[in-house]
């Protein structure tokens, strides 16, 4: 009965017959609601793990070890030992990984995870301020939820931290954005305010009036209200293109403490932001999107502004990504520029297919290392938090992932994933669900 109303009201949804929200009682009849993350069964946190017989890549001094075994303790690495058969302590949880590869978790440069629940439903959705006194200030951290459905779905699939991005409203600022592990917690933000976000080009032009310049114009000002705020004896008579709130915000941005990731894509938006870093050498700026990166890839390298993007696209969809190419990722590496595979448009339930864009990007030019630091360390190394995250080498935070074959291939699947020197449990609600119903009884 149940299988018959989804059947009949996907149909009706798809035909435009049928508002979304009338789906959503349907589907949750038929068990399609999120599980409490805190009551999956985890081993404590302080027992040891021991991953045997890997082929692991570290990504870090030691390359990729054709056969090692990894400890982990307390959350961090404790060694790696050159060998697949050593003896394990006693208390230790063991994993055989019988030669398949492992590496560090995937972190997932740009994202929406626990920010959107349902694309359609806007009430789910707390990513942006879509109307509202102010912009820059934003912070997405305190609309992050740990129990979205979408991060064990992405969790099982090895994503181990991301980047949530708050995106446009109706402003050149959209907020700052946060840093989170796909772990089981009440609160999975670990760096709150770890980058702001800004769009020029197309965007930013409609958010100032109309024109790239105005946005600039509006950028710069933003910055120096800043500046000006920090420095103003009487803040409370505080009068500026941006509210005083917003002006607060940004003190870090221009300082250099924080990154600010600025949305372009146009070869010429991204020259002036090389020009805005040569006037203001403090700021730390990364590029998101950059289609066009690669026309001007010695000059990014030059100023070391790093850039994450999405290696698919290919068309010219606007006339700003008239020379949008796939070999963009292989041209930056071979520029020198620091860069981070994502997808940049921010999705909000689909950071897992991550490792597929990085195989298609080796499939047009860049290297397989290059591939997999692009998704793993390059990150991490753009966020500032290289320091714990992104390779493994011992006291480096235990997030790691054991693959069933080659991580960059589509067919292969996360055989274990370890978030913190924590065992995930393998299940989402997409698992549940096949397991529900994979063998139905037809009376």
């Amino acid at each position: 009965m149940i299988r018959s109303r989804i059947f009949t009201s996907m149909v009706r949804f798809m035909r435009g017959r049928l508002p979304f929200c009338a789906l959503i009682p349907v589907l949750m009849a038929a068990g399609f609601q999120a599980s409490p993350a805190d009551a999956a069964d985890v081993p404590a946190r302080g027992r040891g793990i021991a991953i045997l017989d890997a082929k692991v890549v570290t990504l870090g001094p030691r390359g990729t070890i054709d056969r090692a075994s990894v400890f982990v303790r307390n959350g961090r690495i404790e060694k790696i030992v050159d060998s697949g058969d050593v003896e394990v302590p006693r208390g230790y949880l063991r994993i055989e990984a019988a030669g398949r590869t492992l590496t560090p978790g995937i972190f997932a440069a740009f994202s929406r995870l626990g920010a959107i629940e349902i694309s359609l439903a806007r009430q789910s959705n707390d990513d942006n301020v879509e109307k509202g006194p102010f912009h820059a200030a934003f912070d997405i951290a305190w609309g992050i939820n740990p129990r979205a459905s979408a991060i064990p779905i992405n969790r099982i699939a090895g994503i181990t931290r991301a980047a949530v991005s708050p995106v446009q409203g109706d402003g050149v600022f959209a907020g700052f954005g946060a840093l989170i592990h796909l772990g089981i917690a009440k609160d999975v933000v670990f760096k709150r305010r770890a980058f702001a976000v800004a769009y020029l080009g197309d965007a930013g032009a409609r958010a100032a009036g109309g024109a790239r310049g105005g946005a600039v114009v509006y950028l710069l000002t933003a910055l120096h209200d800043a500046a000006r705020l920090a420095k103003a004896r009487d803040k409370d008579a505080w009068r500026g293109i941006i509210p005083r709130v917003d002006a607060e915000a940004l003190a870090p941005v221009l300082a250099g403490d924080v990154p600010l990731v600025v949305h372009v894509s146009r070869a010429s938006d991204i020259t002036q932001l090389v020009a805005l870093k040569r006037e203001l050498p403090d700021l730390d700026l990364v590029i998101a999107g950059g289609e066009e990166a690669w026309m001007v890839a010695g000059d990014l390298a030059a100023v070391k502004i790093p850039v994450i993007l999405h290696p698919f696209a290919n068309l010219p969809g606007s006339f700003s990504t008239l020379a949008a190419t796939q070999m963009n990722a292989g041209r930056l590496e071979r520029a020198g520029v620091l860069f981070a595979i994502a997808d940049t448009q921010a999705d909000a339930h689909n950071p897992r297919l991550i490792p597929q864009y990085a195989g298609n990007a080796v499939a047009n030019g860049l290297s397989r290392e290059g591939a997999l630091r692009a998704i793993i360390l390059n990150p991490a190394r753009i966020f500032g938090v290289d320091d714990r995250l992104g390779s493994i080498e011992p006291g480096k935070t235990a997030d790691l992932v054991v693959w069933s074959g080659d991580p960059l291939e589509v067919t292969t699947r996360a055989d274990a994933v370890v978030i913190g020197g924590q065992l995930m449990p393998m299940v989402s609600r997409q698992t549940e669900l096949r397991d529900r119903y994979r063998d139905l009884k037809v009376e």
